[in-house]
C-alpha cells in the first residue's frame, strides 16, 4: 500500500464530477481518488498491453503517467495497439499515446521517454514511480524491469501474451516473488516466436492488459487481493483462467547490479552463431529471385517453409509449401529430397529468418540451398506490391 500525503492532495470542482462513479465505491472514496491522483505510474512499452493499460490509468485518475517506447505506429499495430490510430501510422507511439491520454483526461500528467531501456538508464528513469508496468515482449527487458524493481524496491506488474493465451501476475510486492522466481534462466534465443512469426489474438492484450491496470489501481488504493505469488493463466479459445502459486525461491541469486541483459539472455552469443552461419549460406535478393523466375530455367525447386495460413495469406507462384516444423521434426526432410531430384534449392519464409534455420537444418541432412533474404515480405514490397505485406 502506497503512503502519500494526502493532506496536500485536492480534487477540484471538475474532478468530482468525473470520478464520481469512483467516489461513491465505499472502497474507493474520497481517500483513494486522492491516492490515484497523487500516485504516479510508468508503463514500458505502448504496444498490445500498455495500449489498454494506459487508457485505463488514465480514465481512472491517476495523476502521473511514464511511458518508455521509441517506436514508431506501424499499420499492423492497430489490430491490437489500441491507443493507436490510423492518423498516427509512422509517428511516435509515445506522442500518439499522449495525445490519446489527454483526450481521455487533460488532468493526467503524462512524461514521455523516447529511448530504449537499458541498464544504463532503467534507475533513473524508474526512480520518480511508485509502480512499474512491464508492457514488453522480450526477454531482455522483461529481466532488466524486474532487476531494476527489485533494486529501486518497486512493484512490477507483469504481464505477457502469445496466440491466444496471456499470463499475469504482480512481481516484488510485499515480499513476494519476482520475475527470476518464475522463469530463473532464461530460454535459448529463437525458442519463443514473437508475435510477428507466431501471431496474436488481438483481443488477448486488452484482457490481460486491463488486468495489469486493475492491479496497478488495487496497489495504488490498497484494496483487496493482488495476483502477487498468483500467476493467472487465460487461455481465450477456451475461454478459461486458472492460477499457479509462485513462491520466491530461498536459493535464487541476490540481484545487487544490473548487469548487460542482452548477454544474460544470450542474444550476442546467438547473432554470432547466426552470423557465422549466414555467412557460409548462399543467399539471393528477390530481384535475384525474379529474374530467375522469368526465365526459361527448371533446375530449381522454391520451397516456402512458413505456416499453412501464411501461404494461404500470399504466396509466391510456383512455390511449394513445407512448413519449418516439419523439417524439425524430420518428417519433412524426405519430402524435400523427393522434390528436389537433383534440382537446386531456394528457401524463404516471411522475412529470411525461418527459411535460414530450415537450411540450417537441411544442412545437416546433406542438403545444400539459397535462402532468400528478406522473404515474401521483400518480394510484395519490391517486386509485387499485389502480394499482401502482413
Amino acid at each position: 500500500m502506497l503512503n502519500p500525503n494526502l493532506d496536500q492532495v485536492q480534487l477540484t470542482t471538475a474532478e468530482y464530477e468525473r470520478y464520481s462513479r469512483h467516489l461513491i465505491l465505499p472502497e474507493v472514496g474520497l481517500e483513494g481518488q486522492k491516492r490515484l491522483k497523487a500516485a504516479s505510474v510508468l508503463c514500458i512499452g505502448t504496444g498490445g498491453l500498455g495500449s489498454p493499460l494506459l487508457l485505463y490509468l488514465a480514465a481512472a485518475g491517476v495523476g502521473r503517467l511514464g511511458i518508455v517506447d521509441f517506436d514508431v505506429v506501424d499499420h499492423s499495430n492497430l489490430q491490437r495497439q489500441v491507443i493507436h490510430g490510423t492518423s498516427w501510422v509512422g509517428k511516435l507511439k509515445i506522442e500518439s499515446a499522449k495525445d490519446r491520454i489527454h483526450e481521455i483526461n487533460p488532468l493526467c500528467q503524462v512524461d514521455l521517454y523516447e529511448k530504449a531501456l537499458s541498464a544504463d538508464n532503467a534507475l533513473e528513469i524508474m526512480k520518480p514511480y511508485d509502480i512499474v508496468v512491464d508492457g514488453t515482449d522480450n526477454f531482455p527487458t522483461r529481466y532488466l524491469v524486474n532487476d531494476a524493481c527489485v533494486l529501486l524496491d518497486k512493484p512490477n506488474v507483469y504481464g505477457s501474451i502469445y496466440r491466444f493465451e496471456g499470463q499475469a501476475t504482480v512481481f516484488n510486492y510485499q515480499g513476494g516473488p519476482n520475475y527470476r522466481d518464475l522463469y530463473p534462466e532464461p530460454p535459448p534465443p529463437g525458442l519463443v516466436p514473437s508475435c510477428a512469426e507466431g501471431g496474436v489474438l488481438g483481443i488477448l492484450p486488452g484482457i490481460i492488459g486491463i488486468i495489469q491496470a486493475t492491479e496497478t489501481v488495487k496497489i495504488i488504493l490498497g484494496q483487496g487481493n493482488t495476483l502477487s505469488g498468483r500467476l493467472l493463466l487465460y487461455n481465450s479459445l477456451e475461454m478459461t483462467f486458472r492460477e499457479l502459486k509462485l513462491r520466491p525461491n530461498p536459493e535464487r541469486p541476490v540481484i545487487e547490479t544490473l548487469v548487460d541483459y542482452e548477454e544474460f539472455c544470450g542474444i550476442p552469443q546467438a547473432k554470432a552463431e547466426e552470423a557465422k552461419r549466414q555467412a557460409n549460406m548462399q543467399e539471393m535478393t528477390v530481384q535475384e529471385l525474379k529474374t530467375l523466375l522469368d526465365s526459361d530455367a527448371k533446375d530449381y525447386v522454391l520451397l516456402d517453409v512458413r505456416n499453412p495460413n501464411e501461404y494461404e495469406i500470399a504466396h509466391i507462384e510456383g512455390s511449394v509449401l513445407i512448413p519449418l516444423s516439419e523439417l524439425e521434426s524430420g518428417e519433412g526432410i524426405s519430402k524435400v529430397k523427393d522434390l528436389l531430384n537433383g534440382h537446386r534449392l531456394i528457401a524463404h519464409c516471411k522475412m529470411g529468418g525461418r527459411s535460414a534455420k530450415a537450411l540450417g537444418i537441411l544442412e545437416t541432412a546433406g542438403i545444400e540451398g539459397t535462402n532468400v533474404t528478406g522473404g515474401i515480405q521483400a518480394w510484395s514490397r519490391e517486386i509485387d506490391p499485389n502480394v499482401p505485406d502482413y
